[in-house]
C-alpha cells in the first residue's frame, strides 16, 4: 500500500551505502569531495535539478574529471536514472559495479532499490527477479520494508496465503509495522482466514495514531472491516467498525455509505437516513456520493414517505443528467489537449524529475472531475512521462538555437584570428630570440673568464669604472711631469693617486664574491626568460598551425549535432503526441466510467419512481373500491 515510500534519498542512499561499505571506509557518514566537478553535480542534485545533475556528471565522467569519486559518481548516476524509472539502465550500472567488487552489503542494497522501483513501475516479474538476488547482507533497517515489498509482489500474483506468511514474520516495532499489519489483515481475509484477518484489522483500527498518515491508515482498516462485515451479513459489527472513521478523512464517504447500509440491514431506516443525507449533501464526486443520491429516497420509501421519496428520486435523476452533461463537456475539453498543458502550467518546475508531483488543479470548466482522474497511479506515471517529453522537446529546441549561436561565435573567432595574426607575426619578428640568446652566451663567457682570472675590475659598476679612469688619467699626467719631481707638491699628489687607486682596488676585491654571485643569478634569470620566450615562440608557431585546424574541428562537431537534433526533435514530438493521446484516453476512460455509473443510477432511480407511481396507483384504486 505504500507506493510512495521511495523518496529522493534513493540516489544518495545508494552513494552512502557504497561509500560506507567500501574497503577502508570510516564510521562517519560524511566524506570529503576531492573533485570540484563532482561537487557541482551534488549541488545541482540538491537543488532538484536532476537533469542538469546527471548530464553534468556524464560530461565530467567523459572528460575524466571525477577520478577521485569514480565509483560514487557511477552509483549516483545509476540512482538518478533509477529515480527516472530507467531501471534497465540503472540495473546495468549496478551489475557492472557489483562485478567490479562491491561488498555484499552494497550489492544487496542496490538490488533492493531496483526491486522497489520496478514494483512501482509495474514490472512485477523484473521486481521479483531483483528480490531474488538480495542475499543475507541487507542492513537491518531495510528488512521490514523488504518483507513488505515481497508481500506486495505476492498479493499482486493473488498469492494471499504466501503474503500472509511473509507479513506475519515481520518485526512489529518498525515504522512500516502499520502497513504490514494492514496488508496482513487483507491477505488473511482474501486467503479465507476471515477470523484472523478481522482480528488483525480490528487491532489496527483501534490503535492510537500520532500522525495524519497513521490516522488515515486506521480509517482505511475500519472501512475494510465494515464492508467485510456487511459481506458476511453482520450489519451491527459493520456499524461499529464504520463509526470509528473520521468524517473528514479520505475514507469518510465510503464509511458513510456503508454505515447507512448497515442500519438499513438492521431495518433501521431512520438511522440509515442520517449518514446517507450527509453523504448526499457532499455532491456527486465519487461513486459513494452517487449511490447516496438514490439511497436517501430508498430509505424514505421504506419509511412510507412516498411523495418525498419520489421527489428525491426525481431530483437525483435531474442531478445525474446534469452531471452527465458536465462530464461530456469535460471529455470534450480533455480531447482538445488543454488539460495537459494546463496541468503543466499550473504546476511549474525548473526541470524534469521523477519526484515532481501535482499540487494545483488547473482553472478548467468542471475541474472537480479531474480529482478522481489525477488520483490514478497510471495517470500520474503517464503524466510524468509526458512532462519529461515536453521538457526534452524544449531542451532540444534550445540546443538547436545554441548551435546557431555557437556557429556565429566560431565565425567571430575565425575573423578575429585572421585579423590579429599579421600583427602577432610582426611583433614576433621584432622580438627575435636567437640574437638575444647569442648576447647571453657572450656575457656568460665574459663572466666565466673574469671569474677564472679573479678580475674584480670586470665586475665594477659605472661609478667605479669612472673613478678608475680618472685615477689613471691623473697618474698619467703626473708621470708626464717627472722632470719636476723635485717639487714637493707633486710627490704628495702622486702618493694620493696611489692611495686612491689602492683603496678602489681593495673595494673591488671586497665586492668581487657578491658581484660574481649576482652576475650569475642575473644570467640565470635571463636564461629562464629566454626559455620562456622560446616556449612562447614555439607555442605561437604551433598555434598558427593548429588553431585553424581546431576551428575546423569545432565546425565539424557543430555540424554533426545538427542531423542528430533534426532526427530527435520530430521523434520526441511524435512521442509527446502519442503520450498525450494515451493520457487523454486514460482520463476520458475514467470519466466515461463515471458516466456509466450515472446512467446505472439514473436507470435505478427511474425504475424506483415507476414503482412508486405503480404503488400509488394501486393504493388509489384500493381506496376507491372501498365503501
Amino acid at each position: 500500500m505504500r507506493l510512495q515510500s521511495l523518496t529522493r534519498s534513493l540516489s544518495l542512499g545508494l552513494v552512502a551505502a557504497w561509500c560506507l561499505a567500501a574497503p577502508g571506509a570510516h564510521a562517519q557518514t560524511t566524506h570529503e569531495v576531492l573533485d570540484p566537478h563532482y561537487g557541482d553535480t551534488l549541488f545541482q542534485f540538491f537543488q532538484d535539478r536532476y537533469f542538469t545533475s546527471v548530464t553534468t556528471l556524464m560530461v565530467s565522467q567523459h572528460f575524466g574529471r571525477v577520478s577521485h569519486h569514480a565509483e560514487e559518481a557511477e552509483v549516483l548516476r545509476g540512482g538518478i536514472l533509477l529515480s527516472y524509472g530507467l531501471h534497465r539502465e540503472a540495473g546495468a550500472i549496478f551489475e557492472k559495479l557489483i562485478a567490479m567488487g562491491a561488498t555484499p552489503r552494497t550489492r544487496d542494497r542496490a538490488w533492493y532499490y531496483l526491486a522497489k522501483i520496478r514494483y512501482q513501475r509495474g514490472y512485477l516479474s523484473e521486481a521479483q527477479d531483483a528480490m531474488g538476488r538480495i542475499g543475507k547482507d541487507l542492513p537491518p533497517e531495510f528488512l521490514a520494508d523488504r518483507g513488505l515489498l515481497q508481500a506486495q509482489l505476492l498479493m499482486a500474483r493473488a498469492d494471499y496465503a504466501g503474503a500472509a506468511t511473509v507479513l506475519a514474520g515481520l518485526d512489529t516495532q518498525t515504522p512500516e509495522a502499520r502497513y504490514a499489519q494492514y496488508n496482513l489483515g487483507v491477505a488473511q481475509i482474501k486467503s479465507g482466514n476471515t477470523t484472523g484477518g478481522t482480528a488483525t484489522l480490528n487491532t489496527l483500527g483501534q490503535a492510537p495514531a500520532e500522525s495524519e498518515e497513521a490516522r488515515s491508515l486506521r480509517d482505511q482498516a475500519n472501512v475494510a472491516l465494515g464492508f467485510a462485515a456487511l459481506t458476511s451479513q453482520q450489519p451491527e459489527s459493520a456499524r461499529n467498525y464504520l463509526q470509528r472513521v473520521r468524517l473528514t478523512s479520505l475514507q469518510a464517504n465510503k464509511a458513510l455509505l456503508g454505515l447507512g447500509w448497515a442500519s438499513a440491514a438492521m431495518k433501521d431506516q431512520r438511522q440509515a437516513l442520517v449518514p446517507w443525507q450527509e453523504l448526499a449533501g457532499r455532491g456527486l464526486g465519487d461513486s459513494a456520493m452517487l449511490e447516496a443520491q438514490i439511497a436517501v429516497p430508498y430509505a424514505l420509501a421504506e419509511l412510507g414517505a412516498y411523495a418525498q421519496s419520489a421527489e428525491r428520486y426525481t431530483r437525483a435523476i435531474e442531478a445525474f443528467t446534469q452531471e452527465t452533461q458536465s462530464l461530456t463537456a469535460s471529455i470534450a475539453e480533455i480531447r482538445t489537449g488543454k488539460l495537459l498543458d494546463a496541468l503543466a502550467d499550473s504546476n511549474p518546475a525548473d526541470e524534469m524529475g521523477w519526484f515532481w508531483n501535482l499540487k494545483d488543479l488547473p482553472a478548467l470548466p468542471h475541474a472537480k472531475h479531474l480529482s478522481q482522474v489525477l488520483a490514478q497511479h497510471d495517470f500520474q506515471e503517464a503524466l510524468k512521462n509526458y512532462r519529461d517529453l515536453k521538457f526534452l522537446a524544449r531542451n532540444l529546441a534550445e540546443w538547436q538555437d545554441k548551435l546557431v549561436v555557437f556557429d556565429n561565435m566560431l565565425a567571430t573567432r575565425r575573423k578575429a584570428f585572421a585579423e590579429r595574426l599579421p600583427d602577432v607575426k610582426d611583433r614576433a619578428g621584432m622580438l627575435s630570440v636567437a640574437p638575444l640568446q647569442e648576447r647571453h652566451t657572450k656575457l656568460s663567457a665574459t663572466v666565466s673568464d673574469a671569474q677564472a682570472a679573479a678580475d674584480g675590475v670586470a665586475f665594477a659598476d659605472a661609478r667605479q669604472l669612472d673613478l678608475l679612469s680618472r685615477i689613471a688619467s691623473v697618474q698619467s699626467n703626473l708621470q708626464d711631469t717627472a722632470s719636476n719631481a723635485a717639487q714637493p707638491e707633486l710627490a704628495v699628489l702622486r702618493e694620493r693617486a696611489r692611495l686612491a687607486q689602492g683603496a678602489l682596488t681593495w673595494q673591488l676585491a671586497q665586492a668581487y664574491p657578491s658581484r660574481v654571485w649576482q652576475a650569475k643569478s642575473e644570467l640565470q634569470v635571463t636564461q629562464n626568460l629566454l626559455e620562456q620566450a622560446r616556449t612562447l615562440d614555439t607555442a605561437l608557431r604551433q598555434a598558427q598551425r593548429d588553431e585553424p585546424l581546431r576551428f575546423d574541428a569545432f565546425a565539424q562537431r557543430i555540424a554533426s549535432f545538427t542531423p542528430a537534433l533534426q532526427a530527435m526533435i520530430p521523434r520526441v514530438a511524435a512521442l509527446s503526441q502519442a503520450q498525450q493521446m494515451a493520457l487523454q484516453d486514460i482520463a476520458v476512460a475514467a470519466l466515461r466510467q463515471q458516466q456509466d455509473r450515472l446512467a446505472d443510477y439514473a436507470a435505478q432511480a427511474q425504475f424506483a419512481v415507476a414503482q412508486l407511481y405503480d404503488h400509488g396507483t394501486l393504493r388509489g384504486a384500493k381506496r376507491a373500491s372501498q365503501p
